[in-house]
Parts: C-alpha cells; structure tokens; sequence
C-alpha cells in the first residue's frame, strides 16, 4: 500500500505495530526489507529541508497552495511560471505571472522525483537554459505521485521515453532546501533553495 494511503487510512498505525514486531523477530543478518519508493523520497526529501504537501485532489492542492502564500506573504507578487496550464490552474490567487525569474517565487512542474536521494529533477522543459542560481530561493513544484522513481537514471529514463520529437536539454537536479543549514564540503557551491511540494496523489 502507497505511503500516502497508508497515512489516510485509519488501521494504519496498529498495522504499522504488528510489523514492527514481526521486523523485531528477523535474524541479525536478515537482508533489510527494501523501502517502498514513495516512503523513500518523503523521507530523504523531508531530511534535505523540503516541505512536502501530500493533496488527495486538486481542490487540496488550491488549498496548500493557498496557505503557502498566506504563511509567506506572497499574494500581490511577482511568479516566475514559464508552465501556461499551471499558470491558468493557478489563477485565481492574485498573483503576477511573468516569464523572467527576478521574481518572488519560481512555479513548475518537474520531470521527476527521486527516490533515493529525495531530490527534484528539472530540465528545459521547466527551467529553459536557465541555471539554477539565476532562479528565484523560493520554489513551488506541483508534481503527482506517478513521478515517483528509485533513481536519477530512471528519471531520466522517464525524459526519454515521454519525449518523442525531441530529449530536453539542461537536465539537472535539486537537492539543497534547507536554507540556513552550515555548509558542509559535499554541499560546497550547491545553490539551496526553499522549496514546497505540492504533490498530488493520482495512482
């Protein structure tokens, strides 16, 4: 059962119990069960400083969206959203859509998400030629749970297949989202951002 519908279901947290006792009675050198990938990435992209909105529907989504610009003061703003269908679906919040990223907050989609390392995979489609630095601290991505894949290499699977005519270029990864974290030397020249996802359920 997905994650986020193990969250939504009532017996959740007693099931939860009886498989943590059955985990209790493995052998110490039982391999480990493999994570699902969805409990993956929320974990991993939770860890990296992202803030996750799991939407059951799209009327959730408006709503998460709605209280993002309510707990940062970004109504009356200007979004840097190159996405047409996102900025109609995204509409009727008084917002001011525009195509250069000097802007308050950077709108998109995303290509996928991964697994392993909870990060976001962008590409031209999203970003055109633009580097990551150059975009907006703030990001909100709309995604759908089947964006879910276990590695970056899947994800770029994902691109070339769903691209017929044409593979987009620019193709790169975030991961950074915490802010005000020190900097470690792994980290060293990565360009953070604060980043929400709104992540609407469609399995």
């Amino acid at each position: 059962m997905s994650l986020f519908k193990r969250l939504l279901n009532p017996n959740y947290k007693s099931e939860e119990k009886a498989r943590k006792a059955k985990d209790s009675e493995r052998g110490k050198y039982y391999p480990e069960e493999k994570l699902p990938v969805d409990e993956k990435f929320t974990y991993c992209f939770n860890k990296n400083g992202g803030k996750f909105l799991y939407c059951g529907n799209m009327e959730e989504v408006l709503e998460a969206f709605d209280n993002i610009l309510l707990e940062n003061d970004w109504y009356e703003r200007d979004v840097f959203c190159i996405n047409e269908s996102l900025t109609s679906r995204f509409n009727g919040f008084n917002l001011n859509f525009i195509k250069k990223p000097n802007a308050t907050f950077f709108l998109s989609t995303c290509e996928a998400l991964i697994g392993n390392n909870g990060s976001i995979l962008l590409s031209s489609n999203q970003i055109k030629e633009k580097n990551l630095k150059e975009l907006p601290s703030n990001f909100v991505i709309f995604a759908t749970t089947s964006q879910l894949v276990e590695s970056i290499s899947e994800g770029l699977r994902k691109i070339k297949n769903q691209s017929t005519n044409y593979i987009p270029s620019n193709i790169t990864t975030i991961q950074d989202f915490e802010t005000e974290k020190e900097k470690d030397f792994m980290s060293y020249g990565s360009s953070t951002k604060n980043l929400y996802l709104l992540l609407l359920e469609d399995l």
